[in-house]
């Protein structure tokens, strides 16, 4: 399997976190697991039919698909004739270029784009992230992020802050966060909270030494103990921490 990422143009960096392409091997298919990290994104098939979304979407050629925010791991079957090219946006940032429903509608799920919003499939395979820079380029509807200082803080702070913390820091209330995370990101800034401190925890598991405990991993990531870390560890990547 070949997994590329590639940086979009400047001026769409702000709202895009990078493209992607992924294509299968020769060696045969296998299932591969992606964790939860908060972010949206649209995924286009140029090879042959995907299966996503633990084996319940088929994703066809030439179509393209939005996928909203995760709240727990995701498997796809990648076969030796799968080429899926997709884009990554930053969080909140969905809607700087589409017009479209609140984002809790799309979380955990993988849908069809209607036509008007789809990627044409001709010119992006002459090209592909020539084309992607275009197509945002001349789509993007709004250039700020009114969530961004909140989200900013919840990644500063490594998803250890509160979100009554958050609604003092920003002369907001809760209700008013947890309105616009549920519309903008598609989960609650808890939830969003506990993925930045999860994914926190994970790079330290896959980068620390045999030598660290677990339970100094839980302390310092704001867990309870060891059995509160493995049981996060084990709902967002179906994994123990043994196994990462």
């Amino acid at each position: 399997m070949e997994y590329i990422k590639t940086t979009p143009h400047k001026e769409l960096e702000p709202f895009i976190n990078f493209y992607w392409e992924l294509k299968g091997s020769e060696l045969g298919g296998q299932w591969e697991r992606v964790f939860p990290d908060g972010y949206a994104g649209v995924v286009m098939n140029l090879g042959d039919h995907c299966v996503t979304d633990n084996g319940t979407v088929s994703m066809e050629f030439g179509k393209t698909y939005v996928v909203g925010a995760m709240t727990s791991f995701k498997d796809s079957f990648v076969d030796s004739d799968t080429y899926l090219l997709g884009v990554c946006f930053r969080p909140a940032t969905f809607r700087n270029f589409y017009e479209y429903v609140s984002q809790d509608v799309l979380t955990n799920d993988t849908i069809e784009f209607e036509k008007s919003n789809s990627f044409e499939i001709d010119k992006i395979l002459r090209d592909p992230f020539d084309y992607l820079n275009q197509f945002f380029s001349d789509r993007i509807n709004r250039k700020t992020n009114h969530l961004q200082a909140i989200i900013s803080d919840i990644h500063s702070a490594n998803g250890q802050i509160s979100v009554y913390d958050l609604s003092k820091r920003h002369f907001t209330t809760v209700r008013q966060i947890e309105r616009s995370f549920k519309k903008d990101i598609g989960i609650s800034p808890k939830a969003y909270s506990n993925i930045i401190r999860f994914q926190h925890a994970l790079s330290i598991i896959r980068n620390s030494d045999e030598n660290r405990s677990l339970l100094d991993i839980a302390f310092e990531c704001g867990y309870y103990d060891h059995s509160h870390l493995t049981n996060e560890m084990k709902r967002n990547t179906g994994l123990l921490p043994s196994q990462i």
